[in-house]
């Protein structure tokens, strides 16, 4: 690099800053967009987190799919749970373990199923799997249960043994219970336990509120800014110790204070004449009557 012209030197300096002021503006953009979504969820939360209960058929309609912006409402169902069908999620991360969900369908009146999430179990203390599982209310039950989507099938392929699923896919779901329950699953969201009337004697634990965190994404945008700003400032500071160092040589080279405060003389033309006066005398002496140089 310092074999290249100060203009070329620099204009590599400032090519690079301005690079990575692009890729910090665009991690910047990406973080705030982050930010957006992770407000617009907790607005989501605050609007439909504790609406009234309302029949499923109001947000759900026979045939239709649930409203992305009707995620998290109430719904009241009444029916009664299909227990053969139980089947637990593993894997979940509730009270410092790898626990488990337990998931069970509700027949509707009208012959609809939604599976509902009664909550979560700890793993048992001699194995993975669960000691017991609260059973659900056996007959007629009446449930208010509040609506979620789906999830993704997991990335990794993972599996999960018999009477379990690795997550709440609802299409795994259906094809993991029996064929008349599956058919009639509701396949656009699942329903998270609420209340159970009559309510039984033994419940899993209750799943967590949503975190109402807003997380550290406006945060980071702004350091990425802060970062692309920096870019700039240090190629300044690069460019500007160059050019001190250069002033300094050229002070040294034309006879003004070197590094250590000294002043270096720099050669007089006096010096130079007394030095050809010298040379003449010495050409003389060796050459007897030659003409000396005025």
């Amino acid at each position: 690099m310092q074999n290249l012209p100060r203009a070329g030197r620099w204009a590599i300096y400032i090519a690079l800053a301005v690079t990575f002021a692009i890729a910090c503006a665009f991690l910047s953009m990406w973080q705030f967009t982050r930010n957006e979504d992770r407000s617009a969820q907790l607005a989501l939360v605050e609007a439909n987190y504790d609406a009234p209960a309302v029949p499923l058929a109001e947000l759900i309609p026979d045939g239709g799919a649930l409203d992305p912006e009707d995620q998290w409402r109430q719904v009241v169902l009444v029916g009664e749970y299909v227990t053969d069908d139980q089947l637990l999620v593993r894997n979940r991360p509730h009270g410092g373990t790898s626990a488990f969900e337990v998931l069970v369908p509700f027949r509707l009146e009208d012959g609809r199923v939604l599976l509902i999430d009664r909550g979560w179990v700890p793993p048992g203390e001699d194995g993975p799997d669960p000691e017991a599982v609260p059973e659900p209310p056996s007959g007629e039950v009446t449930v208010i249960a509040r609506l979620k989507p789906g999830e993704q099938v997991p990335a990794s392929g993972r599996s999960a043994p018999e009477g379990q699923v690795p997550t709440i896919n609802l299409p795994l779901v259906a094809d993991s219970v029996s064929d008349q329950t599956g058919e009639a699953l509701e396949r656009s969201a699942y329903g998270v336990l609420v209340s159970e009337d009559p309510a039984p004697s033994n419940l899993p634990s209750a799943l967590e509120s949503p975190s109402e965190d807003p997380g550290p994404h406006l945060s980071y945008a702004i350091q990425w800014i802060l970062f692309a700003a920096m870019g700039f400032i240090f190629i300044g500071y690069v460019i500007r110790t160059e050019r001190a160092h250069r002033r300094e040589e050229e002070t040294v080279a034309d006879g003004g204070p070197d590094d250590a405060g000294a002043v270096k003389a720099a050669p007089s033309r006096r010096r130079r004449d007394r030095d050809a006066e010298d040379e003449d005398a010495l050409a003389d002496a060796a050459e007897p009557g030659a003409v000396r140089r005025g």
